[in-house]
């Protein structure tokens, strides 16, 4: 049965653009959060990387001005629950120093490593079929031919820094790299270990390490760390972390989820079919599904969830808000011989107005925000973004627009997606991350999806809330069935029907600007 009194979790976010640390109750109430910036490092030939180190200090920084507000009383604090960024590498020697700079999810240089391994007499999509048809029925997957898989970093480092590749004793994911930094402990969780491709997940209570599947992969088993649930207890804080930080010594951490399977816990959606939009950084739709499946088209699989027993549908777009901060710090806001002063603080809200003044549609004019390339429902490095079919009528305001309404033309792509996948519609969609602070943004996102939006009460704290309620389930202090009512919804967004054939018309070419420039796209860009 849930405990009674009310305590309190240590919720972490590492996100692309830095850490957000939170103190929740476990009840599920975000008492107060910190954030700060981290870099992020984009190099030649697709990579991307960050420093851990830089993660671990900007984590500790934001954790300790939130303990030295003492809005809640140390000892009442009981855990420390991490989420973080998805499919990163960060390779660690045996006394958990790391070699590198972490491989993070947009570093693309292990594709053609990928491409080696996947690599058969006959094939399929550029996959050997034997192998293809063992990963799908092993993991419910396969390895990305973009690369930006945790196994394509490691055959990156095996195969380009063998020296780093022979002194690491363990790779671990972001998240699991600053669980052993709390509690000096190597391990990975069931769902955080998934995009390496090496797990049998056929059935959901029993995830391990398979042979087969490590040998496709020609990376050395011992460099893989033990796995655990993510609701596991993985130990105690370290006790010089506990006294830094004035914690006591008994203080739990647990094993925690990446954000993407956070995310579907924080918003509320923790049913199966009740489906959430994130948009960070980068954005996914999702939701929780009681089978394993796989659409190697489309890029999509059932994947094991932050949830023990539990798979979700796991899939990404590589920019969504990205494509915002690229317009502010690329286009508007550059620091050239033309800048106009110092970008304001206020500037995404300015955005909201700029693009309220502009008609639904932007005036024909359509973004495409694959500043990256794009992982799904495309998985295709070699895409990029633009805008089309512009004018000498065209203003920043209906750039501005366009970006906002092009990420949510990819966001109906992948609705359309998940939906074949779970073979019924999604009536209403849960939409969070710090997009979903843009009442403007969620009206587009309900017109152009022709779905009810529920915009989650504080969208920008769904994952560390989810990450908390991992912890508050692992203490015993609620149930995962409890989670969806202890989540708010602030505003419901319904579709406008002046809006939503204008809307229509828009997509189709919107996924007709693919399809016609798709060779384009390679030929430009391939390397």
């Amino acid at each position: 049965m849930p405990k009674h009194k009310i305590k309190y979790i240590l919720a972490v976010d590492l996100g692309t653009s830095g850490p957000k640390s939170a103190l929740v109750s476990t009840a599920g109430e975000v008492i107060d959060s910190a954030f700060i910036e981290n870099k992020l490092y984009l190099l030649p030939d697709g990579g991307a990387e960050q420093d851990p180190e830089e993660w671990w200090q900007s984590i500790l920084d934001t954790v300790k001005a939130l303990l030295d507000k003492k809005t809640v009383p140390a000892e009442e604090i009981i855990a420390v629950s991490c989420s973080t960024q998805w499919s990163g590498t960060v390779a660690v020697d045996q006394n958990g120093n790391h070699l590198a700079n972490a491989l993070i999810w947009l570093d693309s240089r292990g594709s053609p490593h990928v491409r080696e391994i996947a690599d058969g007499l006959i094939k399929l999509e550029g996959y050997g079929i034997s192998k293809i048809a063992r990963w799908i029925r092993l993991t419910g997957g396969a390895p990305s031919h973009s690369g930006k898989d945790s196994i394509a970093h490691i055959l990156y480092l095996k195969n380009q820094r063998p020296d780093i590749y022979h002194n690491t004793h363990k790779f671990l994911e972001p998240k699991d790299y600053i669980n052993l930094r709390l509690t000096g402990k190597f391990a990975a969780s069931f769902d955080s270990i998934t995009l390496h491709w090496v797990t049998d997940n056929r059935d959901i209570n029993n995830i391990a390490y398979d042979d087969r599947l490590i040998r496709m992969s020609t990376i050395d088993k011992e460099k893989l760390p033990d796995l655990k649930q993510s609701t596991d207890i993985l130990g105690p804080l370290k006790p010089e972390v506990a006294e830094f930080l004035g914690l006591g010594p008994d203080v739990a951490v647990i094993m925690g989820t990446p954000d993407v399977q956070a995310a579907a816990v924080g918003s509320g959606g923790v049913a199966d079919y009740d489906a959430h939009f994130y948009i960070g950084t980068s954005s996914w739709l999702t939701c929780h599904v009681p089978f394993k499946k796989t659409d190697i088209i489309r890029g999509i699989a059932s994947l094991p969830s932050a949830i023990p027993g539990r798979y979700f549908v796991a899939n990404e777009q590589e920019t969504a808000g990205a494509c915002l901060t690229f317009l502010r710090d690329n286009i508007f806001f550059h620091e050239d011989d033309l800048s106009v002063g110092q970008c304001p603080s206020n500037v995404y809200q300015i955005f909201d107005r700029m693009a309220e003044k502009i008609p639904a549609g932007s005036g024909g004019i359509i973004f495409t925000p694959w500043l990256y390339g794009e992982r799904t429902p495309l998985d295709d490095k070699y895409v990029r973004g633009g805008f089309f079919n512009q004018s000498l009528e065209t203003t920043r305001e209906h750039m501005v627009r366009a970006v906002l309404e092009g990420v949510a033309f990819n966001g109906r792509w992948l609705l359309e997606a998940v939906e074949k996948f779970v073979k019924r519609r999604l009536d209403s969609v849960r939409m969070i991350g710090g997009g979903a602070s843009s009442d403007v943004w969620c009206q587009i996102h309900a017109d152009i999806f022709n779905r009810e939006i529920l915009q989650i009460k504080k969208p920008v704290l769904a994952n560390v809330r989810g990450a908390a309620f991992l912890a508050a389930v692992a203490m015993g202090y609620m149930r995962f069935d409890q989670i969806a009512d202890a989540v708010e919804v602030d505003t419901v967004y319904t579709p406008n029907p002046a809006h939503t054939g204008i809307y229509d018309r828009m997509f189709a070419e919107f996924k007709n600007i693919y399809k016609k420039n798709k060779k384009i796209y390679a030929r430009l860009n391939r390397v």
